[in-house]
């Protein structure tokens, strides 16, 4: 649901056991297992899942009063708390790469933790999780477009049928004409999220190759703290916490589960398992793998909170996530010299450190 470095395309680590000559996995082998995940594809699988957590403890949460500034304070206030300790010890006493990175820090921070955050959780209050976040994915199509008219160069074939698709998607997710009904003002701020996330690419695109990812986490998530924090002490912001119970599937939990599945679960473990699997895969074929998020965000939104999009909308996600498939796989096969327009740095560009969603 990228900041601006790329890693290099790390071979699978030879933790040999069930690997062939070449670092795949071999089936055959007993150790096939370990080397499935130290291949990083079940680790960027483990961070979609968690990841995909984040929309259904935050809606646990909007429906017994919290508002979506409150439940994102504390998110980003626990997991820049709790990441702060591996980030220094990251730092290795290096502080001065903090004062050389610190607008890119705080671009992160702003735009692609709190800003990006904020609206996704607006539009979750609003919409079914799917359904948000299937909005929010359409950043990559965003960028194509305001490329294209901004700089009047036609993409490929396959960018532009994946964008097609993605728009195509769209009109089916929205479902203005079906019996589902559809909050506009939810849609605006799901659209808002996908605008933060495509501007934080453009931002990000240039590599950096001097802040440990996990430090440029920690350091956006604790500006992005900071911000709601200020926001709300001018009154820019409603802030309203419960201790209410939530509700999570068939169970009745205390309010702190929910907030802890949130800092902990969706945060923590999520950002810190998105890094290692972009180190171990590269960060494209990463970011390419990080699609799932989607599916896994409708199964817990279903099991978890007994919601799932209709059957037009669901056809409308499937849609738009081949939409984005087409464009990741265009920016993979990129050759040099290839026909049409170059894809844009903003989509060639993917990072060790993704926006939260």
């Amino acid at each position: 649901m990228s900041a601006a470095r790329r890693i290099a395309e790390a071979s699978p680590a030879t933790l040999n056991s069930g690997t062939d000559s070449s670092g795949k996995p071999d089936a055959g082998k007993p150790g096939a297992a370990t080397g499935f995940l130290a291949t990083g594809l079940g680790v960027a699988l483990f961070s979609s899942a968690v990841f995909g957590l984040s929309g259904s403890f935050a809606k646990a949460l909007l429906e017994t009063g919290w508002t979506p500034g409150a439940a994102v304070t504390a998110r980003l206030t626990g997991a820049a708390l709790i990441l702060a300790v591996p980030a220094i010890v990251a730092l290795r006493g290096r502080w001065h790469q903090l004062l050389d990175n610190w607008l890119t820090i705080l671009l992160f921070g702003f735009i692609g933790v709190a800003a990006c955050q904020l609206f996704y959780f607006n539009a979750v209050s609003r919409l079914s999780v799917g359904v948000a976040l299937l909005l929010e994915y359409l950043a990559p199509v965003i960028i194509v477009v305001w490329l294209w008219a901004a700089s009047r160069s036609r993409p490929r074939p396959l960018t532009i049928a994946g964008t097609l698709l993605s728009l195509g998607g769209l009109i089916l997710v929205l479902d203005l004409t079906g019996a589902v009904r559809v909050d506009v003002i939810g849609v605006l701020w799901g659209i808002a999220a996908a605008v933060c996330l495509a501007i934080y690419f453009f931002i990000t695109a240039k590599e950096n190759d001097t802040l440990p990812p996990i430090v440029l986490a920690s350091g956006g998530l604790m500006v992005g703290a900071v911000t709601m924090w200020l926001a709300a002490a001018t009154g820019l912001l409603p802030m309203v916490f419960s201790a209410s119970d939530t509700r999570l599937g068939p169970w009745i939990t205390p309010w702190w589960v929910a907030l802890g599945g949130l800092i902990v679960l969706a945060t923590v473990l999520a950002y810190v398992s998105g890094i290692v699997a972009a180190r171990a895969l590269g960060s494209k074929v990463a970011s390419f793998v990080s699609l799932t998020e989607v599916l896994f965000a409708v199964i817990w939104a279903w099991l978890l909170l007994g919601e799932l999009p209709g059957p037009i909308q669901l056809l409308g996600g499937l849609l738009i996530v081949g939409g984005v498939v087409l464009v990741r796989l265009d920016e993979l096969r990129t050759p040099s010299g290839a026909g049409g327009a170059a894809l844009p740095a903003a989509l060639d560009h993917a990072n060790d450190v993704e926006p939260v969603p």
